[in-house]
């Protein structure tokens, strides 16, 4: 079953392996993907799918230096490379857009503001090109300027398709901007936008509605992860948490998306499961960044029939072909972690082939 073909949106994967977006850093200073991006995704191209790592639809949506965005000509040009090399080798790939919000610094967004729904600083230091810095202290976007924020996901999401992308998969997940609306702690709004499960929701959902008008639902994704307390996320009522994501999944799925995927440390477990029955659509899992996924725990997640893809990330870093080397059992590369993040091939465009 891992290794059938699946239908994803408007087009047919020939494995349901899917390249997990994964954060690398290897765009510069002006967020351009240049020819080493491009070999990266090319090598990976014999995986069902390709999902690119977070690209930014604004400059105050910037989370890392030398991520890669989707605002500028130049990034779409850079972008149409990539794609080029992924569609000549029969590859598939959407893009991933990410609204990083209050995971930023100005000294990373270029000046720009850092925004959030609340005024809620995340404890702890991040990285700019300046030196660890504290997180600061992010505005809470005004209720009228809701609208703007999700016509610039919507305009890079164009972009991605502009850039040769077969589809975009929206990041809800993973403590960013659209997650800090769902989770109670990030999210402590007044307005129509918080308080409720209903009303935390409703900022994604229209988000998504806006993206599926713009591009058409069979290429769109979304990607969540409920209970992942990361960056300062804290979903820790398991009732809240149900209750939340039930209403945004039910009111998603009938639009048909391409597909959702869900990171959560239990794929199998009674939260997930609920999610994909309530979803009715192709359903992807990610068991997460605590264990790495095997391959056996692929193939039973898909032969169990809890999942119809799985996503995989560090076998995928340290792997190209992976696809071919969990098919026909063949010793693996051990990733080198500390490539993962930075410049540069090592550990990027290095690891070899299995040789016949």
């Amino acid at each position: 079953m891992l290794f059938s073909p699946l239908t994803l949106g408007e087009i047919e994967i020939p494995n349901r392996l899917v390249m997990a977006p994964l954060t690398r850093l290897r765009s510069g200073i002006e967020g351009v993907p240049g020819p080493l991006v491009a070999e990266h995704y090319r090598q990976r191209a014999s995986l069902g799918l390709i999902v690119s790592e977070g690209t930014y639809p604004t400059p105050a949506g910037q989370s890392y230096p030398g991520q890669p965005g989707l605002v500028t000509e130049e990034q779409i040009a850079g972008w149409k490379k990539v794609t080029d090399a992924v569609h000549a080798e029969g590859g598939r790939i959407f893009a991933q857009v990410m609204h990083g919000g209050r995971v930023s610094h100005p000294d990373i967004t270029g000046g720009h503001e850092i925004v959030a729904p609340s005024a809620v600083a995340i404890d702890g230091e991040v990285r700019t090109p300046n030196g660890k810095k504290p997180y600061p202290v992010p505005r809470e976007l005004s209720t009228d300027e809701l609208p703007s924020v999700i016509q610039e996901i919507v305009t890079a999401s164009r972009n991605a398709v502009e850039a040769g992308f077969d589809g975009v998969e929206l990041h809800s997940a993973n403590g960013y901007l659209l997650h800090e609306f769902l989770a109670p702690n990030t999210n402590v709004r007044t307005d129509s936008y918080g308080g409720s499960p209903e009303n935390r929701a409703r900022f994604v959902i229209e988000t998504v509605n806006a993206v599926v008008e713009a591009l058409g639902a069979n290429r769109v994704g979304i990607r969540i992860s409920p209970e992942h307390s990361v960056q300062g996320i804290a979903e820790t009522d398991p009732a809240d948490v149900r209750a939340t994501y039930e209403v945004l999944v039910d009111t998603i799925a009938s639009l048909n998306l391409a597909y959702l995927s869900i990171l959560h440390h239990d794929p199998k477990g009674e939260l997930v499961q609920d999610l994909r029955e309530r979803f009715n659509g192709t359903f992807l899992v990610n068991t997460g960044f605590g264990v790495v996924t095997t391959r056996d725990e692929a193939l039973a997640l898909v032969a169990d029939g809890h999942a119809d893809a799985v996503v995989v990330g560090r076998p995928a870093i340290a792997n190209p072909d992976l696809a071919r080397r969990w098919r026909e059992g063949l010793p693996l590369n051990e990733p080198d972690p500390s490539t993962f993040y930075g410049e540069g091939a090592k550990g990027y465009t290095d690891y070899p082939f299995y040789a016949n």
